[in-house]
C-alpha cells in the first residue's frame, strides 16, 4: 500500500526559522514542501517558493483555495514595523495585521472535504512576559495560565482554536527559546551581525571584544531542532492541540560562549567593550563592502539588507544597556521530551555550527583567513 504525499505550505520561508524547516520538510521521505514569502526565494531541492503578500487577503485566497495538496502548515512569518522588533509587540497595528497574515493563509486552505490535517505556530519566551517583566518565575511551563498582557500570540492563538474545533484537522503551538540559524536579513537571528561586527573589529586590528550589559542565565534553540520538532508534531498524535516550549537542552551565559563564538571566527578574544551594535553596525556600510570585496564573499554588499535588524535583536538578548545582577529566563522542555520528542544540540557547538555554515556559504570570510 503506497502512503499518500503530505505537502507541507512553509510559511515564512526567508526567517530564520521557515528557512531550516523549509530545508528539512523537503529533505524528508514522503514530503513535499513549498516556501512561502513576500520576496524572492531559491528553495532548496525538493520544494517549490510562492511568492505571496500575507497581508493581501485576496491574493492569499486566489493561490491557496484551489490547492488540494497542502496538508500541513508551519506557520513561522511575522509582521514587525520598522523599529519595532521590542516594543512594537504591544502595538495594535502590528497586532491586528499578525493576526490579519494568519487568517489569509488558514481561511482558504480550513474548507470543508479539504486535505488539510495539521498546522503548527510559533509563539515564544514572549508569552511568559520576557520583555516586559523584570523577572519571571523559572522554569516558564506550558500549563500556567496566560500571562496578562496584550500579544498578538494570543490574538493567533484564539483564532486557531475557534476555526480547528469545526474542523477536522489539529495544531501545535512551539514556544522556542533564542532562536539561532543562519538566514541573512533576518529581523531575529543575531548570527549574521555577530559575525559583522567579529570582522569589523578584525580589519581594525582587534580582538573580539564582548559587547553587551551584565550577565544572564539563558537558554537558545538551533533553527534546525525547531524544524525537526515541527516535522514531529506534524505527524505525532501526542502534539495535537498542544503548546511545547523548545530548547537545547542546556543553558548558557553570552559571556562563556563568547571565546568559542571567537574560536569560530578565528579571532582572539578581548576583554568586553559595551556598546550597541544597532547603532553602531549600521554607520559601517563603507567598511562592510571593504570586506565583501576584498575576501570576494557572496554575503550582500548592502549591509542591512544581510544583517536585518540582527543587530538590533542582539542587543536586546545580550542586555545591553541594562544593570545587573539579572535573574534567569529559562523555560522548562519537561513536556516536549514526555510527549516523545528528544533532540537536543549542545549550544557551544550550535554556536560554531551557525558560523561554520556562514563560512561555508562565503557569506563571512573563514577563520583561517582571521588568523592569516
Amino acid at each position: 500500500m503506497t502512503t499518500p504525499r503530505q505537502t507541507a505550505l512553509i510559511v515564512g520561508a526567508t526567517g530564520v526559522v521557515g528557512q531550516a524547516c523549509l530545508r528539512h520538510f523537503a529533505s524528508l521521505p514522503g514530503w513535499s514542501a513549498i516556501g512561502v514569502a513576500r520576496r524572492p526565494i531559491t528553495p532548496p531541492p525538493g520544494a517549490e517558493a510562492l511568492q505571496l503578500d500575507l497581508q493581501d487577503s485576496a491574493a492569499c485566497t486566489a493561490a491557496l483555495e484551489g490547492r488540494d495538496d497542502i496538508t500541513h502548515v508551519v506557520y513561522a512569518a511575522v509582521y514587525e514595523q520598522p523599529g519595532g522588533l521590542v516594543g512594537g509587540w504591544r502595538d495594535q497595528d502590528q497586532m491586528r495585521i499578525n493576526l490579519q497574515m494568519l487568517r489569509n493563509v488558514i481561511e482558504p486552505l480550513d474548507r470543508p472535504g479539504g486535505p488539510l490535517r495539521h498546522v503548527t505556530i510559533m509563539q515564544g519566551g514572549k508569552a511568559y512576559g520576557v520583555h516586559i517583566h523584570p523577572q519571571i518565575a523559572v522554569p516558564a511551563r506550558e500549563r500556567w495560565p496566560r500571562d496578562a498582557h496584550e500579544n498578538f500570540y494570543w490574538l493567533q492563538e484564539d483564532f486557531l482554536r475557534e476555526r480547528q474545533a469545526k474542523g477536522n484537522w489539529h495544531f501545535t503551538i512551539m514556544r522556542p527559546r533564542i532562536v539561532f540559524g543562519d538566514a541573512v536579513g533576518s529581523h531575529m537571528n543575531p548570527i549574521p551581525a555577530i559575525g559583522v561586527y567579529a570582522w569589523l573589529r578584525h580589519k581594525q586590528g582587534l580582538p573580539l571584544a564582548y559587547p553587551g550589559g551584565p550577565a544572564r542565565v539563558n537558554q537558545a534553540i538551533d533553527a534546525e531542532l525547531i524544524a525537526q520538532a515541527c516535522a514531529w508534531a506534524a505527524e505525532s498524535p501526542h502534539a495535537r492541540n498542544e503548546t511545547f516550549n523548545l530548547e537545547n537542552g542546556d543553558v548558557f551565559v553570552w559571556q562563556n560562549v563568547w571565546p568559542v563564538i571567537a574560536d569560530a571566527l578565528g579571532m582572539p578574544v578581548g576583554d568586553p567593550e559595551p556598546q550597541s551594535l544597532g547603532e553602531s553596525l549600521p554607520r559601517q556600510q563603507q567598511a562592510w563592502e571593504r570586506i565583501v570585496d576584498k575576501y570576494q564573499l557572496a554575503a550582500p554588499r548592502d549591509l542591512m539588507a544581510f544583517i536585518g535588524q540582527g543587530a538590533t535583536y542582539a542587543d536586546f538578548q545580550m542586555n545591553h544597556g541594562k544593570q545587573g545582577p539579572l535573574p534567569p529566563v529559562l523555560m522548562s522542555s519537561v513536556k516536549i521530551r514526555q510527549a516523545g520528542f528528544a533532540a537536543c544540540i549542545d549550544t557551544e557547538d550550535m554556536f560554531r555550527k551557525w558560523f561554520g555554515r556562514l563560512q561555508e556559504r562565503r557569506l563571512l570570510p573563514t577563520a583561517e583567513q582571521a588568523r592569516a
